[in-house]
């Protein structure tokens, strides 16, 4: 089948825990994709200003991009679109943040991570390289918010706990778990799902011509969005579940080797 579109979400995907840059390999796969005339990029709950980095400052890797899980969709380079948080519901989800233990909440100015609830040890048990970049104010900033985070210090558990909480009593945003103890925020029924869709339309491709690779729970609604969607292993149950294809591990360049094939004109995937 021809393939117009591949995306990839980045953390536990194409890159393992704990390096802050992607193989060679996945780079090399990348310029293939881009050789042979299809679209390829990220797919990250990442802002965008963070994500040529996780590429060594390879901005081809992502002209093409859905950045702060699809609030901001990039193509060709340039932003295409972009959403923000509305302040009133935002200020709500950080009261009852605020008030429950050991949680918090991140707001970012472009690369910066905003601490506007909770404490730092906190977010380090969480998401330590946020943890070690934040700046510690009080209270919402003034200018719109694009990317919003909640975290927990504790455990899954008590993170679905709040989740919950947060998606029933704020019924303006949506608020899923990237990983155990910590969770993105955005408007309701605005994703990567809803992402995917409109960098589609936008480039006139199919969703059938689309691949997506993901592995973690904020990955769903674009696992599900295409019928073409891959779960790398050691996947969230869920993630594995509502992919169509499966390979191997992110520390093996499994999505790597995946792309490289697409970009040959092969298909790698087995049922």
């Amino acid at each position: 089948m021809a393939v117009k579109l591949i995306l990839t979400d980045i953390d536990g995907t194409i890159l393992p825990r704990g390096e802050r840059v992607v193989s060679p390999r996945t780079v090399a796969a990348f310029h293939a994709a881009l050789d042979a005339g299809i679209a390829v990029g990220p797919a990250s709950g990442r802002g965008y200003a963070w994500i040529p980095g996780f590429f060594g400052g390879d901005d081809a890797c992502c002209a093409t991009a859905l950045a702060t899980n699809g609030m901001q969709i990039y193509v060709g380079g340039e932003k295409a679109m972009e959403q923000t948080l509305p302040a009133e519901s935002l200020e709500h989800v950080r009261q009852i943040v605020a008030e429950t233990p050991r949680a918090g909440l991140l707001v970012f100015d472009e690369a910066t991570p905003l601490l506007v609830a909770g404490d730092v040890s906190d977010l380090a048990a969480a998401f330590p390289p946020y943890a070690e970049k934040c700046v510690v104010v009080r209270g919402l900033p003034d200018f719109p918010v694009v990317k919003a985070n909640v975290f927990v210090g504790t455990d899954a558990d008590d993170a679905a706990e709040l989740v919950a909480r947060l998606n029933a009593e704020v019924p303006e945003l949506d608020v899923d778990r990237a990983l155990p103890t910590y969770s993105n925020v955005q408007p309701r029924g605005w994703n990567k799902g809803a992402a995917v869709r409109w960098l589609a339309a936008r480039l006139g491709v199919g969703l059938d011509e689309v691949v997506v690779f993901g592995d973690a729970d904020n990955d769903l609604p674009m696992l599900r969005a295409v019928s073409n969607s891959v779960a790398v292993a050691g996947a969230t149950p869920e993630a594995a579940t509502a992919a169509r294809w499966h390979v191997g591990r992110c520390e093996d360049d499994a999505v790597a080797v995946a792309i490289e094939a697409l970009a040959a004109g092969e298909w790698p995937f087995e049922a």
